[in-house]
């Protein structure tokens, strides 16, 4: 086996291990706040909020700089940084006693962690270029299901062995995957040792002057708050709708599992057909199919109408992050291709901080029947502008190149 196809087999199974194992935890933040003695429920939801976004918040603020590490000392040691340092926090949070803790260790997990983009940089500039928007496509699927299948299994073990062991457990499995990326993985394409180097400051400034990378940055950031500004509204908008039988808990997990689960099927393929036919077609394309695909989340009257909605939108959704990654690639200065994705990161991390704020806040206002069509006004405008940016990188690339050509 091709040492680029084992390095993505063990990183996808790796990323389903971690995202499995940090879903586990997540949706029972506000309950743990109450078995660490939080009785009020406002003030639970508060620090439930503030425990979910610190993590994002320090998450972005440090991703520009394990990237511009990782172009120094190699991606490999970046998962394994992240992954250890993980395991660590996640074990210390299990031993919590008080909700400024709880926040201050998500601090701190924010601030370490980096395994999924540091695992696609990884994947990224060790695989050959026309397999790359597969091998991302790939890589997001082992992702996507463990985002899935973690909270599923989260809510039994909290059931069968309590809040505080399932930290015990994610830190075990965390660990577990980051030996396996440690002792199988090989990363060949390494940064040069002897290349020069410049600033962090200076590096940042440099691929932020690259154009088409200031596009992808923009429109990462814009998936990311678009599609996740209804998500904290889902399960109030299945109430609404009228859950079958009066199971409103289950169904609103189904309306997000079903968008993963279309996702997780479709990243492959679409990631193929972006290796054949150009990934800036696919992501094109797949935001004006989610985008138009929004538009009837406004009109359902029933919770089978939007199920079979989300699984639509999961299927444009999987020729996203794999066709953006792709592209970043692509255009990434040779060398600062993990700064490039620390930026990416830093982007997406902002979006899924401010997308859930914001959708809550304009739901208030138009409610979300009319977030729905707000957000597929978002991802059209966003195709838009994708469209633009690509396409006047392409006129500046002929002009200098015709201007080479008439001075030569």
């Amino acid at each position: 086996m091709n040492t680029w196809k084992r390095n993505l087999y063990i990183l996808m199974v790796a990323q389903f291990l971690v995202m499995g194992a940090m879903s586990m935890i997540i949706p029972f933040l506000p309950l743990y706040l109450r078995e660490l003695g939080m009785k009020d429920p406002g003030q639970t939801q508060l620090w439930a909020g503030l425990i979910f976004g610190i993590n994002f918040l320090s998450a972005f603020l440090v991703a520009p700089i394990w990237g511009s590490l990782a172009d120094k000392v190699g991606r490999k040691i970046m998962v394994l940084r992240s992954g250890f340092g993980m395991s660590i926090v996640i074990l210390l949070t299990g031993l919590a006693t008080s909700p400024l803790q709880l926040l201050l260790l998500r601090l701190l997990n924010g601030t370490v962690s980096g395994f999924i983009p540091a695992s696609i940089s990884l994947t990224a500039t060790n695989t050959p270029k026309e397999k790359s928007g597969y091998a991302l496509g790939l890589l997001q699927s082992g992702g996507v299901a463990g985002s899935i299948m973690g909270p599923f299994i989260g809510g039994v073990l909290a059931e069968i062995i309590g809040f505080r062991s399932i930290f015990f457990l994610t830190s075990m499995v965390v660990f577990i995957a980051t030996v396996v990326v440690l002792l199988f993985v090989k990363e060949e394409v390494k940064p040069d040792p002897s290349a020069p180097r410049q600033g962090f400051f200076s590096e940042g400034s440099f691929v932020l002057h690259q154009k088409p990378l200031v596009f992808l940055f923009s429109v990462g950031f814009l998936l990311q708050f678009a599609m996740l500004a209804p998500m904290p509204q889902m399960s109030l908008f299945v109430s609404e709708l009228g859950a079958p039988g009066g199971y409103i808990a289950f169904f609103a997990g189904l309306v997000t599992a079903v968008t993963g689960i279309a996702n997780m099927m479709a990243s492959p393929f679409l990631g193929r057909f972006g290796d054949r036919y150009g990934p800036e077609r696919i992501l094109f394309y797949s935001m004006i199919g989610a985008g138009v695909v929004f538009i009837p989340h406004a009109f359902v009257t029933g919770v089978w109408q939007l199920l079979g909605l989300r699984f639509i939108l999961g299927l444009c959704v999987g020729g996203l992050l794999p066709s953006l990654n792709t592209l970043i690639r692509r255009y990434a200065p040779a060398g600062k291709e993990s700064t490039a994705y620390g930026y990416s990161t830093s982007a997406t991390f902002l979006g899924n901080m401010l997308g859930p704020i914001t959708g809550g806040f304009m739901t208030g206002v138009i409610g979300i029947r009319g977030l729905f069509i707000l957000t597929a006004v978002m991802l059209l405008l966003g195709s838009w502008w994708l469209k633009i940016g690509l396409n006047h990188n392409r006129q500046t690339s002929k002009q200098r190149v015709s201007r080479h050509v008439s001075s030569a």
